[in-house]
C-alpha cells in the first residue's frame, strides 16, 4: 500500500471525490486535522502524497490561529523533501506562501460553480482534463504565483486559480475535490458566509446537481493526471 496524508480544518472539506480515486490507485488514506494535531511530529517525506485541505481562514491568520506556522512548516519540510504534495484553496495558498509568494484578499468572494480559463502551461496539464466542467470556487483570498512556478488556471474574478512547481507540486486556489452530491454540507456549514455574500443556498444547491455527474468524472481524471507525472 501507498500512503497519503491529507491535512483537514474543516471535516465536511474532506477529499470528496478523490477519495475514491486514492483508493482505486493503492493510497491507504489517514487525515490529519491540522488544528489539533501534533503537525511537528510528522516525517513530512514519509508519505507518497500529501494533500493539504481548505478551510474558511486565511493562509496569512497565524496571529489568531497559530497552528498555521506548524502547518507552513509542514509545507516547508514537504517540499524540500521532492515528493507529491498538492495544496487546494487554504493548502494552495499555503504552498504558496511556503514558496515565497504572497497572499492576500482579492476584495470580492468568488463563489459558486463556474468554467476555468487556461494558460498555455495550463493546457500542457492535467488540468486540460477538465475541458469545460465547472468546478466549485469558495474563496476570498488569493495567492500570487511564486517565482520559477507556472501559473496554470484563471477566472474574470481571480487571474491565478492554479500553478505548478515543477512536476510534484500542484496548488489549486478551487475545489476540484468537492463532491456536489454532498453539497449540503458545505451550504450549511458555510451559512453565516453565504448571508454575509447575500448569495442564496438554492442557486449553489442548484449549481451542484447540474455539474455534479461531469464532475465527478472530470476531477479524478485530473488527478489521476498529476499523480501519474508526479513521481
Amino acid at each position: 500500500m501507498k500512503s497519503a496524508i491529507a491535512v483537514r480544518h474543516v471535516h465536511f472539506e474532506d477529499l470528496g471525490v478523490l477519495e475514491p480515486l486514492l483508493a482505486e490507485r493503492g493510497y491507504e488514506i489517514r487525515y490529519v486535522d491540522a488544528a489539533t494535531e501534533d503537525l511537528a511530529a510528522i516525517d513530512a517525506g514519509a508519505p507518497d502524497l500529501v494533500v493539504i485541505l481548505g478551510a474558511p481562514i486565511g493562509a496569512f491568520d497565524e496571529d489568531a490561529y497559530p497552528f498555521l506556522a506548524a502547518e507552513l512548516d509542514l509545507t516547508h519540510r514537504r517540499l524540500a523533501s521532492g515528493r507529491p504534495l498538492l495544496g487546494i484553496c487554504l493548502g494552495g495558498q499555503i504552498i504558496a506562501r511556503a514558496l515565497g509568494a504572497d497572499v492576500a484578499s482579492m476584495g470580492v468572494k468568488e463563489i459558486g460553480f463556474s468554467t476555468l480559463g487556461l494558460t498555455e502551461a495550463g493546457r500542457a496539464s492535467p488540468l486540460v482534463a477538465l475541458g469545460a466542467t465547472p468546478v466549485l470556487h469558495w474563496h476570498g483570498d488569493q495567492f500570487e504565483i511564486p517565482a520559477g512556478a507556472e501559473r496554470l488556471a484563471f477566472t474574470d474574478t481571480c487571474p491565478n486559480q492554479a500553478f505548478s512547481a515543477g512536476p510534484a507540486v500542484l496548488a489549486l486556489q478551487f475545489h476540484l475535490e468537492a463532491d456536489p452530491a454532498r453539497i449540503e454540507r458545505w451550504l450549511v456549514g458555510h451559512a453565516s458566509e453565504l448571508a454575509q455574500a447575500a448569495l442564496d443556498p438554492r442557486d449553489l444547491r442548484r449549481q451542484a446537481l447540474a455539474c455534479g455527474p461531469e464532475l465527478a468524472k472530470a476531477a479524478p481524471a485530473v488527478i489521476g493526471a498529476w499523480l501519474a507525472g508526479a513521481g
